[in-house]
This record gives structure tokens, C-alpha cells and sequence, in this order.
């Protein structure tokens, strides 16, 4: 066996001229030794071409392998066509899934592309029929891709130096529990990788400790070790966060079972407790106002048709009012506006419905209403800031220091009467006595709001060192850091080349730039760019789920909703569908047919 490995056979261009073999008859030789060639040719086709010189020989091999490679280009030909095909029903699936449509779409897609065909290019029809697009397949393309993605992730996932986890719940339309969980990894490189972890239906109870079981599945089933695990952010519900049988309590039980030596930061959702700062100011009485208001008119089709021709025949720069939705984040502050930009209107049309609108027209709630509209329009705003995807934690916890900062100001801007920042209370205050203007009142308010802001993000004020070392790290006071970074940190500092690389690509690039000499900063880097300040990936696959299983796709199985999510919230990975596409073959369906 040596000897043989020793020889290299292969087979030599040069016997393509003396000895046509394989170009005559095909027939494939066991050993291509000099010999075996030899012997082959002298039995086989000797007499026929003895007669040959070396020029007709070199003529007659050309033309023999120019046969031979026409024959093999027409089963490449075919076999690309093939290949095609699979490709194109693997995009159109990923494209149904992402647009959260039902799997039989491609069977309507299918039709469509045929009709089109006819017209534009009749002679790539059947390029066109072999793109099977059945629901069947459509269906198994779909789990294709997401097992794909999550292959991915679970290479990516290897590299890992830290990572974070972001955990919801929230019910489908068939009132089934789904836990959606979202991992935020770094690797050695601090390169971001943030994707769909793992999307879980629960059809018992919905537990902290049946929560922490799922989360656990998660985490070992794509091979993750507890030690790198250095975040965790939930939405604040009792099964998430209660420290004893929470999802947080029993993580960190875990942890502490491995013996892991990091210590696990947990957040409640920055977005959610920005909007639950709201509730502080304490002014239902209004917004359930305005929202009966509201109701009266768009609860009754005729209300609502008669209140648009009523605007429209005002002249009014609105078509119509809006409705309030709790759960939507900026949907109060959108109503309040509108009825305070319609409140002559709104009146009036009241009015021609016998309604009394004695409590809208009062001086009291007009001022009380254009407040609430601009520090509404105000959150707003700052919820705008901290929502998307990718978002650095440390950048959100500036913007919220950034309006606690604003709220100071406001305050001492309406204690002396200067409601500069609020357009809707300064329009009031124009039209009544600057006396009847509650502007203490308002200032009231805006410390009591400024107040619950400081309670309920102590636990990022906790973090305001360590979120410096990644927003500024030149800035931070090196008695004040960590002991295991202060040496790294003062040769950063000093670093003069490091400075200015910072100044020119920004605190979210530089991390990359911190030279390997410095492991510890280059670690506490990557716990900090790993960390999700709010759960907003969540929601936001929550909506996608809402459209996708809807009433009328209640039947949709838990591995094809789980499948469907995976594609249309991939964001760092995107499939490999060439690889998919050469583990499959071609498999012709008719319109309105199943695999």
C-alpha cells in the first residue's frame, strides 16, 4: 500500500495523443499505469488507427473530445437547470415566510409566474414549470432554511467570548403561551452576532420554573457554556424576575451550580419602564376622556362617517380621529394630539349630537389636556430613541439620562411660567389668563416624573461605570474602575495613536481597535456590547407572530411558526441556500398539485 501511495498515478496528457482511450471507446482502465495504456490501445484500437500520423492523431483526438465535452455540457446543462430551479423555490419560500404569508401563496405565485411567462419569454416555460412551489414544498422549505439559520448560529455560537439573553412571553391567537428568547453574542473579533435563540410553545402554565426549563433547553442545545452567559433582560413579570422562583433566580441558581465566576446583570426592559415612568403622572382622568370621546365617535359607523364628512366640510387639516390602543407604545400620544388639534371640532360635532361638552370646553381640562399631549409627545419621542434592533446599551442609557437631564430643565422652566418645550401648553396659554395656567402644578409634575425615572432605572445607575469603559474609556477615572482593568486602562489612555483611532470611528466602532495586549478591556468590552437593554426584539417578533398565526391560521404547527419567526427575524445570518439547494433534486410539480 506504500508503494502505491508512493507512486502518485495519475493519469498524463501526453497518452491523450498516443493512446485515446477513454476518447474511443469509454471504456475506464483500472491502474492508469504507461502500461496499462499501452496494452489497452494495441489490443483494442491498434489496427484502426495505425495508419495515422501524429498530426491526424492530434486532429482526431481534438474532435473525439470536443464530442466528448458537448456530451458532458449537456448534462451540466441540465443538472444547472436543476439546481436552478431548487434555488428559486427555496428564495420564493424564504420571501412567503418573511412576508408572513400561507404556504399555499406559492402555489398562487406559481400561476402568476406562468401567465407572465406565456407573454414575456413562452420559450423558458418550462424553466418556469420546474420551480416547485406546492404548499407541501413550500412548507419543507421553509424548516430547511430555519435549520439552516440555526446551524449558523450554532457555529457562530462556538466563538462566543460572551453572551446575553433577552426572554418575553406572550399568547397567539389560539391562546397558546410562546416563549421568545433572543441571544446577543460577541466573539474574540467583538463582532455582534444578534438572532432568535429559540421560540418555545407552552400549553400547560407558564411558571418561572417552566420558563427557566425552556431557556436552559436553549442555551444547551446550541452548546452555549453558563460561564459566558453575562446578561439577562426580561419584561419584569413575576415568573421572570422574582429572585427565588423566577427565570432570574434559577439562572443564576445554575450558574452557581457550574461554578461559574461571572456574575449575571439582569435589566427590566428599559422601553417598559419608560412607559411605566408614565403612570406617575397620574392622569387618567384625562386620557379616559378622551378616550369616550373617541369611542362615541369610531365605535358606530355612522358616528364615524358622519364626524369625517363634518371635518372635511370644516376644512380641517384632518381627515379623522384615531383610536387609542394600550398595548401600542405610541398610540396615546398620537390620540391625545389629534383631539387637542380637533378639539373645536370634536365639540362641535358633540354638540349636533346632543352631547354635553361642557367638561371638554373647561379651562381646567384644556390645560390638563395640553400638558399631557406634550410630555406624551415627549415620551414618545425617547421611546422612538430606544427602540431597533442592534442597539447598544450603553447609548440607551444615554438617552435616558439625556431626558432625565430635560425633565430638570422643564421643571424649572415652568415654575417660572416659560413653557418654551411645550407647544400645546404654551397654544393654551395664549388663549386663557397666564394666572389660571397651573404652571406649579405642572412643575409638580414633571419632578414627580423625573423621580420615578431615578427609582426605576437604579439598577442602570448601578452600571454607570462599566457602561464608560465602552461609551468613553479616555474619560473614565482609573480609581474608580475595576482593579483587574486599571493597568490596561492607564496604557489606554496614554495611548495617543488609540485616541485618536476613537475619535475617528466613535464609541460603538473602537472596541475592535483595542490591541490584544489588553484581554481585560477587550473582555469587559464584550460583556458590555453584549448586553440587551430592552426586550424590543421580543415585541417586535410578537407582532410578526400576531400576523402570521391569525384566526384563520390557527392550525399553523408549532415547528412551522417556529420556522417562519427564525426566517423573518434573521438579521446577523442570512441561509445558505446554495448549500441547500445541492443537498436537494429537482422535483417537478403540476399547478395546484402536492409533492
Amino acid at each position: 500500500m506504500a508503494k502505491r501511495k508512493a507512486e502518485n498515478r495519475s493519469f498524463l496528457d501526453k497518452w491523450e495523443a498516443e493512446y485515446p482511450v477513454c476518447l474511443v471507446c469509454g471504456v475506464n482502465v483500472a491502474v492508469s499505469k504507461e502500461y496499462n495504456i499501452r496494452r489497452h490501445y494495441e489490443t483494442k484500437h491498434h489496427d484502426k488507427y495505425k495508419d495515422l500520423d501524429m498530426t491526424q492523431r492530434s486532429q482526431k483526438v481534438e474532435e473525439m473530445k470536443r464530442s466528448l465535452v458537448s456530451q458532458q455540457n449537456m448534462f451540466k446543462k441540465a443538472t444547472s437547470q436543476s439546481e436552478a430551479a431548487v434555488k428559486a423555490s427555496y428564495i420564493v419560500a424564504a420571501e412567503i415566510a418573511k412576508s408572513a404569508r400561507p404556504f399555499n401563496e406559492g402555489e398562487f405565485m406559481k400561476k402568476c409566474m406562468m401567465k407572465v411567462c406565456d407573454l414575456v419569454c413562452p420559450e423558458k416555460k418550462q424553466a418556469f414549470s420546474n420551480v416547485s412551489l406546492s404548499r407541501n414544498t413550500v412548507a419543507d422549505r421553509t424548516c430547511d432554511l430555519a435549520t439552516n439559520l440555526y446551524d449558523q448560529l450554532m457555529e457562530k455560537g462556538k466563538y462566543f467570548v460572551a453572551f446575553s439573553l433577552a426572554v418575553e412571553e406572550s399568547c397567539d391567537a389560539s391562546d397558546t403561551a410562546q416563549l421568545s428568547v433572543f441571544i446577543r453574542g460577541v466573539d474574540s473579533n467583538l463582532c455582534v452576532t444578534e438572532e432568535l435563540l429559540g421560540f418555545k410553545s407552552m400549553h400547560g402554565t407558564t411558571t418561572g420554573k417552566e420558563i427557566f426549563e425552556e431557556v436552559s433547553k436553549c442555551v444547551t442545545e446550541i452548546k452555549l457554556p453558563w460561564d459566558k452567559l453575562v446578561g439577562l433582560t426580561t419584561d419584569g413579570a413575576p415568573a421572570m424576575c422574582c429572585k427565588k422562583s423566577g427565570l432570574v433566580g434559577m439562572v443564576r441558581e445554575k450558574m452557581r451550580e457550574e461554578n461559574c465566576a461571572g456574575e449575571l446583570t439582569v435589566y427590566h426592559c428599559i422601553i417598559h419602564q419608560e412607559a411605566l415612568c408614565a403612570k406617575a403622572l397620574k392622569m387618567e382622568h384625562v386620557m379616559t376622556t378622551v378616550t369616550q370621546v373617541v369611542n362615541f365617535i369610531r365605535a358606530k359607523g355612522l358616528n364615524h362617517r358622519q364626524f369625517k364628512s363634518f371635518l372635511e366640510e370644516c376644512g380641517s387639516e384632518y381627515a379623522d380621529g384615531t383610536y387609542h390602543t394600550e398595548v401600542r407604545w405610541l398610540s396615546r400620544g398620537k390620540v391625545l394630539n389629534r383631539c387637542f388639534e380637533l378639539r373645536e371640532e370634536i365639540c362641535q360635532f358633540l354638540e349636533t349630537k346632543g352631547k354635553d361638552t361642557a367638561e371638554l370646553r373647561e379651562q381646567k381640562f384644556l390645560c390638563e389636556l395640553a400638558f399631557l399631549c406634550d410630555i406624551s409627545s415627549h415620551l414618545d419621542a425617547l421611546n422612538l430613541q430606544l427602540q431597533g434592533r442592534g442597539r447598544i446599551i450603553t447609548d440607551m442609557y444615554a438617552a435616558v439620562r439625556a431626558f432625565k437631564t430635560k425633565l430638570c430643565l422643564w421643571e424649572n422652566q415652568m415654575l417660572q411660567g416659560n413653557p418654551c418645550h411645550f407647544p400645546c401648553c404654551q397654544s393654551i396659554k395664549a388663549q386663557i389668563s397666564t394666572a389660571v395656567f397651573p404652571c406649579a402644578q405642572f412643575a409638580e409634575k414633571l419632578s414627580v416624573l423625573a423621580a420615578e425615572f431615578s427609582r426605576r432605572f437604579a439598577d442602570f445607575d448601578a452600571q454607570k461605570c462599566k457602561f464608560e469603559l465602552l461609551s468613553n474609556p479616555f474619560a473614565v477615572d482609573m480609581e474608580n474602575a475595576p482593579t483587574n482593568i486599571q493597568m490596561e486602562l492607564i496604557e489606554l489612555q496614554c495611548n495617543d495613536t488609540l485616541k485618536s483611532k476613537y475619535d475617528a470611528v466613535g464609541a460603538a466602532q473602537f472596541p475592535r481597535f483595542i490591541p490584544d495586549t489588553m484581554p481585560q478591556l477587550r473582555t469587559q468590552a464584550a460583556q458590555m456590547l453584549s448586553m440587551f437593554g430592552s426586550t424590543y426584539l421580543c415585541e417586535q417578533l410578537f407582532s410578526s407572530m400576531k400576523m402570521t398565526k391569525t384566526t384563520h391560521r390557527r392550525r399553523l404547527t408549532d415547528e412551522h411558526l417556529r420556522s417562519i419567526l427564525r426566517i423573518s427575524s434573521a438579521q446577523s445570518l442570512s441561509p445558505d441556500i446554495d448549500e441547500l439547494a445541492s443537498k436537494k433534486r429537482c422535483q417537478v410539480s403540476g399547478l395546484g398539485t402536492s409533492d
